[in-house]
């Protein structure tokens, strides 16, 4: 009896409380924020739906609710017998300004905005990263497969839903940082990324972007901190395998009673590299600082950047399968000893810093100007052999390039000059942007009209970097203005052009929003204008003028040129511009069926302006006048689940890709003399479908254990043979005529299957466990499209690499350092040292489609890394 009274006296002295935390600007819910009854050890978390429920002793409580990134609330809460409902509690952002930012890089918000999304928190990246590279915090992600390409630092890849980067959009707190030329991302660009990342979001599909960028395949929306309102900082340090070793510190100042706030980190990793020969050395620097001028006025300026080297195994060093067997994966042809020390044939170096000027103004409560201005330099080049670089490759030495027998036959030369050389391919840029937009909320519907310029300035040419012991190298017939001429370290060979690129666009979106419904429709114009100066292929201003005052010197220089390229060299270096216009309509709705079940659609069509090797062909300022914009039509539906418990996302896509731009080159004997050259295609015509199939998932089944999981199933096939392919000249005479035949082949170059199983477990306060599994399936290799040039009953598909599957490990431990916060990361890659082939090139045999493997040329995954990390919070 006293036991029962005692119990009953228990249950009635305590109290259920319930209730829900969002984001305070966006609403979207916190799933896995902590609620604790202050002075107590009595906490929970917040389920998949941002729901708790607590039980909490009777009497005058405090509550806190904290999430990280978000500034805790501590709430007065009196508890009494009946259960109470806080109903929403609302955290605001503990970074300055982060809002405006977001609205800016067009965040999306699940079940609202109608695309295909996955976020990833700095906690994730935090506890999964370990060694890899940036783009692999993402291959738990539908439709994403990325790899690390040759091995070495910062050389990763990823593709999204079958799409390259070239065709996959990257931004960076809202703006474009893929290539204006080519539309590439060299993410060893931004190698300090992952320190200063707060959200990581993947819009799958056409995405959210306001503005008009490549997103085929999707858009990778990046962004970093600002400034943090609280004053703090922390100091972090990591080793692993193979040398690895990081280390840096963050510090802020907090937002002061004068409205400045100042933030700035650090940091330094260096390492032997996985691969053999790729030995890396990165720094990376952020630093925001931001000023509220008044209660309308917010200026905020960032820079980042990440100034590294590193040594690589360039993609070109793909090898066939039984030569990895022979000479182990680790193995790199690109690098060796000179006089004793490590050289390497194949160096990137490179440093693209990148600054922001926003300005906020709060016009009044329903009307706000956004501004961007910003900036990037990049200055840096990629190393590889010129002369008879054929030595690299046939003077080796236990498996290295033998430098020093090359040095040895270059002084042997004397006066002859260096007959090999190491050179640098620099490819330097300026690009200036601005990008502004004006936001209207009506109540039920809110406007945005914008404005995105883009000014790009590309610099191109080689250079000597080592003479390897000769004195000079003569270069003959390469620069028209030089044509017989002696070089040395520093001088310039081989080509020097500058590519310009101007844009401008203008978009606008309206979004509608009633109770359960949410939609919008974008529009966007773009206009594209390239120019290209060539310094080496066409004579000078004063040069010509020279020339048509002697014939003496007219016809010495149509002896050494020959008289097509004399004429050619006659047109002068700089061409006009040449404009192309784009634009882009989508639109979708979100229709939250109930508390647990939203639908989604999204669709839209563009068109999207060639890249700038289909505008000038044969590497010369021969403008393509047949240059076409590439079209795109895409649409997807889409299913939402979300309790307390489980969240799940299906949907179905397909994306139809039209007039696809391919510009190789093909070798031309010239009937008379035999000679060979190479010139340019321009293809028209080729079309490819990408349709698919994905699905993902997290399961809370109690606050300790989290369950996720993914598949993806795709069906990515070329859609078209053309025929009668033309290959001119650069006065557009007809040389030849190409058919390719690719109907119905699979696009290669990405796994078109691919499923994941995730699990976390709280083991003890503090002390989470993590584990990842994921298989790839249906990789076929990449080739090239000049290659399918046999017509057969049935277009064979290129070698289709094997299945396989990894498993990655990681631990993660909160304590205490006297008063201060530290978490302790472990991290194993790849558990079980699985050897896969991670991608692939060729692999086409027309007499025998079984013997392709043969003539494929792959890199293998890297096998097991660990890595440990301290950090320190203050």
């Amino acid at each position: 009896m006293l036991a029962l009274m005692l119990v009953s006296f228990a249950a009635f002295s305590q109290t259920n409380v319930k209730g829900v935390l969002v984001d305070a600007q966006s609403g979207e819910v916190l799933i896995g924020a902590s609620i604790v009854v202050d002075g107590t050890t009595i906490g929970t978390a917040t389920a998949l739906d941002g729901s708790f429920n607590i039980t909490v002793p009777s009497g005058s409580q405090k509550m806190l609710f904290s999430y990280v990134g978000y500034i805790e609330i501590l709430q007065d809460i009196a508890v009494s017998g009946d259960e109470i409902d806080l109903g929403k509690i609302m955290l605001e952002s503990d970074a300055v300004n982060i809002n405006e930012v977001k609205v800016v890089a067009s965040i999306a918000i699940a079940r609202e905005t109608p695309v295909a999304i996955s976020t990833i928190s700095p906690q994730h990246i935090a506890e999964k990263l370990g060694t890899k590279e940036y783009p692999e915090i993402l291959k738990s992600t539908p439709g994403v497969y990325a790899t690390k390409q040759g091995g070495a630092f910062g050389d990763s890849r990823i593709n999204i839903r079958g799409f390259d980067q070239r065709n996959t959009a990257t931004m960076i707190n809202g703006v474009p940082v893929n290539d204006m030329e080519n539309g590439w991302v060299y993410w060893s660009n931004w190698a300090g990324l992952a320190d200063v990342t707060r959200s990581l979001q993947v819009q799958r599909g056409l995405g959210a972007s306001k503005v008009a960028v490549p997103s085929l395949g999707g858009t990778i929306n990046i962004l970093t901190k600002t400034t943090d309102a609280k004053q703090g900082g922390n100091v972090f340090t990591y080793v692993g395998q193979d040398g690895y070793n990081k280390y840096g510190f963050t510090l802020s100042t907090g937002l002061s009673d004068n409205g400045w706030a100042a933030t700035i980190s650090l940091a330094k990793s260096e390492g032997d590299g996985y691969v053999d020969g790729t030995q890396f050395e990165s720094s990376s620097y952020f630093a925001n600082i931001s000023k509220r001028l008044n209660d309308e006025h917010t200026l905020a300026f960032s820079i980042f950047g990440a100034p590294q080297w590193h040594g690589q195994r360039d993609r070109g060093s793909k090898q066939s399968i039984e030569t990895w067997q022979e000479k182990g994966i680790k193995w790199n042809p690109d690098w060796g000893y000179k006089n004793g020390e490590v050289f390497y044939a194949e160096k990137n170096k490179y440093h693209k810093p990148q600054a922001i000027l926003n300005h906020f103004w709060s016009m009044d409560e329903n009307t706000s100007l956004i501004t961007a201005v910003y900036a990037s330099v990049g200055t840096g080049y990629g190393t590889g052999g010129y002369g008879d670089d054929g030595k690299f490759y046939t003077y080796m030495r236990e498996d290295q390039i033998d430098f020093d027998r090359i040095v040895d036959e270059n002084i042997a030369a004397g006066s002859a000059g260096s007959e090999t050389l190491l050179r640098s391919s620099n490819n330097n840029h300026q690009w200036y942007g601005l990008l502004t937009s004006y936001n209207k909320d009506l109540g039920n519907m809110d406007i945005m009209i914008g404005i995105d310029g883009r000014y790009y300035i590309g610099e191109h040419y080689r250079q000597v970097e080592d003479l390897l012991g000769g004195e000079f190298f003569l270069e003959d017939g390469v620069d028209v203005n030089n044509y017989n001429k002696i070089v040395h370290v520093g001088d310039k060979i081989a080509y020097a052009n500058d590519g310009y690129v101007a844009w401008l666009g203008l978009f606008a979106q309206a979004e509608y929003s009633l109770d359960k419904l949410n939609a919008f429709v974008s529009l966007s114009l773009s206009d594209k204008s390239y120019k290209r100066i060539d310094y080496f292929n066409y004579f000078t201003d004063d040069l010509i003028k020279d020339i048509e005052a002697s014939p003496a010197l007219e016809q010495q220089y149509r002896d050494d040129l020959g008289n097509r390229y004399f004429l050619e060299a006659m047109k002068g270096q700089e061409t006009d511009w040449a404009n192309f216009l784009g634009y882009m309509v989508k639109g979708g709705a979100n229709y939250n069926l109930t508390d647990k079940h939203n639908v989604f659609f999204n669709g839209g069509y563009f068109q999207r302006q060639p890249d700038f090797d289909a505008v000038y062909l044969n590497y010369i300022n021969d403008l393509n006048e047949n240059a076409e914009n590439e079209k795109v039509i895409s649409f997807e539906l889409g299913y939402g689940f979300r309790s307390g418990i489980i969240s799940a996302n299906l949907n179905a896509y397909y994306t139809k890709w039209m007039d696809k731009t391919f510009s190789p080159s093909y070798a031309v004997t010239d009937a008379t003399t035999g000679a060979r050259e190479y010139f340019t295609a321009n293809i028209l015509g080729i079309d490819a479908g990408h349709m698919g199939v994905e699905l993902d998932f997290i399961a809370k089944p109690t606050t300790k254990l989290t369950l996720s999981g993914f598949a993806s199933i795709g069906d990515w096939q070329w859609l078209s043979d053309v025929e009668d392919v033309g290959i001119y000249d650069d006065n557009q005479v007809l040389l030849d005529t190409k058919s390719l035949y690719l109907k119905d082949v699979h696009v290669g170059d990405a796994a078109q299957t691919s499923f994941g199983l995730g699990l976390d477990y709280e083991l003890l306060k503090g002390l989470k466990f993590g584990a990842d599994y994921n298989f790839y399936d249906n990789i076929y290799a990449a080739f090239d499209v000049e290659d399918r040039d046999t017509e057969l009953a049935e277009n064979p598909d290129s070698w289709k690499l094997p299945y396989y599957s990894v498993v990655d490990l990681n631990l993660r431990y909160n304590f205490k350092v006297s008063d201060l916060n530290a978490t302790l990361f472990c991290n194993v890659d790849n558990l079980f040292d699985t050897e896969y082939i991670s991608e692939a090139e060729g692999g086409f045999n027309v007499s025998d489609p079984m013997e392709s493997w043969k003539k494929t040329r792959v890199f293998y995954g890297w096998g097991r890394s660990w890595s440990v990390g301290l950090k320190i919070r203050f």
